[in-house]
């Protein structure tokens, strides 16, 4: 650009500020006019109002929040309480698991008479049982007086109570788990990692959980209370306590891989632990009646169908002929609604309730049906009853026909200065146990043998490093052995549940 110009546009410039006019075009090189474009202006579309979130604070009776010092000073006042009540137990198991192996938990002293009620997964092994009191300083032998599987209980009685100059035992409280509610402060107490009288403070989280699996048993009754409490290896068999001092649950088992609390722990409600103890005490088992029906979870769709204004109860899927359920008058298709004025809304639930009655029992029925509720009163009998025998044999289910998996070949490896040989997971086993490696051998005498490792369970982890293969399992097990170290295996059982063993060296005399 010649001076000349730069002069005449420095000058047009200023005549243009002057006038307001925009200036962006006067410093753009020379091109083409772009055509102009009008955007034509449209009526806004019309938009439905819509709320969003609820017209004010949910309807929540009125509460006094209370000072945390308050509460910090209830649960002092519980853990004082409920402590000398919770004991350590150490079983000792069978020949079979090697020296020394001994199984940990926890229990509860429900009677001065020396009964302690525990899991019936803590002793179901055990050979010779030792009950510790902690905060008193005193230690038992116990016999085991009977075992539950269907519901994870057993009751045990210390030996020699009352002998000598002894205090008298301290007893829990029981309370009532049908009055729990969502959201209720509890405590567990037990003895996680065999560290004795341990509290956790959680919520309840959930009412009436079932279908977990943490009952290892064809005919287990899960109907549980779920806790964000810190439920860890040793607190089965704990209690699980309310802030009045009360225990509501007996701590069963946690939702987690590493056997370490996830927050997802669950306790046997102990209203039917209570049901299940007093069988045990008085016959050595438990004796449950029956209602002769099977149920299924009741959809939205069918209560439209059977013209209910809500989802509530289960539906009658079949009705034993000739039993309880059949002569008191109940019908397949029918929705069970409660059971002993006590709701039923799952599967799980009715198991529950029908586990609270013995054989003979009057039970009253509350049923839907025909567009009303109708009372309707059964009298349980035992499932043994001759009259039932002829229903049972005419009703078993077919023989399950399954197809044979295709042969695979099966690696094996073996640790020999340790006595272990191991196997790949078989392509079933790979699908429940994700990885690891089978001891399918243990030598007696090894130094696997004499620290416990049974056979039978999955090795998962070698000091804490994953083990996916036999001859993962072998080489560091051989690098340990090398090292003259001894080995800290995580193993997973047959039942689902985590267990850990320090083996020494095997170069250890």
């Amino acid at each position: 650009m010649t001076l000349r110009r730069f002069l005449f546009a420095l000058a047009a410039l200023a005549v243009v500020v002057l006038l307001g006019l925009p200036v962006a075009r006067l410093l753009q090189p020379d091109v083409a006019p772009r055509p102009t474009v009008v955007t034509r202006a449209t009526s806004p579309a019309s938009v439905e109002a819509v709320q969003i979130g609820a017209d004010g604070p949910p309807p929540t009776e009125a509460i006094d929040v209370p000072d945390l010092a308050d509460v910090s000073r209830q649960t002092v006042a519980v853990a004082r309480e409920v402590e000398p009540t919770v004991v350590y137990i150490q079983a000792e198991l069978g020949a079979g698991y090697g020296r020394d192996a001994t199984e940990a938990g926890s229990g509860i002293i429900i009677s001065p008479s020396g009964y302690v009620l525990t899991n019936a997964h803590v002793v179901a092994r055990s050979e010779n049982v030792t009950v510790s009191l902690p905060s008193e300083k005193r230690e038992y032998r116990a016999e085991v007086v009977g075992e539950d599987p269907t519901t994870d209980i057993a009751v045990l009685r210390l030996m020699e109570v009352g002998v000598g100059d002894d205090e008298p035992l301290p007893v829990a409280s029981l309370g009532d788990s049908d009055a729990l509610q969502l959201g209720e402060w509890v405590m567990v107490v037990g003895s996680p990692f065999r560290l004795h009288n341990s509290f956790a403070l959680g919520i309840v989280s959930a009412l009436g959980r079932g279908g977990i699996g943490a009952i290892q048993n064809d005919f287990a009754i899960e109907d549980f209370i779920q806790t964000d409490a810190a439920i860890n290896m040793g607190n089965s068999g704990g209690a699980l306590v309310n802030l009045r001092g009360e225990v509501v649950g007996v701590v069963t088992a946690n939702a987690s891989e590493t056997g370490a609390s996830a927050g997802v722990g669950f306790a046997v409600p102990i209203n039917l632990a209570r049901v299940v103890a007093e069988d045990l005490i008085r016959y050595g088992e438990v004796r449950r009646g029956y209602l002769g029906i099977e149920v299924l979870e009741l959809a939205r769709a069918d209560a439209r169908e059977v013209g209910m204004d809500a989802v509530r109860g289960v539906r009658v899927l079949n009705v034993v002929s000739g039993g309880p359920a059949a002569r008191a008058g109940v019908r397949q298709g029918d929705v069970l609604l409660e059971i002993g004025g006590r709701r039923v809304d799952e599967p799980n639930q009715f198991q529950s309730r029908v586990a609270m009655y013995p054989p003979g029992a009057p039970v009253l029925l509350t049923v839907w049906r025909d567009g009303a509720e109708r009372q309707l009163r059964a009298q349980l009998v035992d499932p043994r009853d001759p009259s039932l025998e002829s229903w049972f044999a005419n009703n078993a289910p077919p023989p399950v026909q399954t197809r044979p998996e295709p042969t695979e070949e099966i690696a094996r490896s073996e640790a020999p200065d340790w006595g272990v040989q191991f196997r790949d997971l078989t392509r079933s086993e790979r699908r429940r146990f994700s990885g690891g490696a089978y001891v399918e051998a243990v030598q007696p005498g090894s130094a696997a043998e004499l620290d416990g490792l049974p056979h039978g369970t999955v090795v998962v982890e070698v000091e804490n490093r994953p083990v996916a293969t036999a001859e993962e399992a072998r080489v560091a097990l051989a690098r340990l052995a090398r090292q003259d170290r001894p080995a800290l295996i995580r193993v997973r059982r047959s039942d689902g549940r985590t267990a850990f063993y320090d083996l020494a060296s095997p170069f250890v005399e």
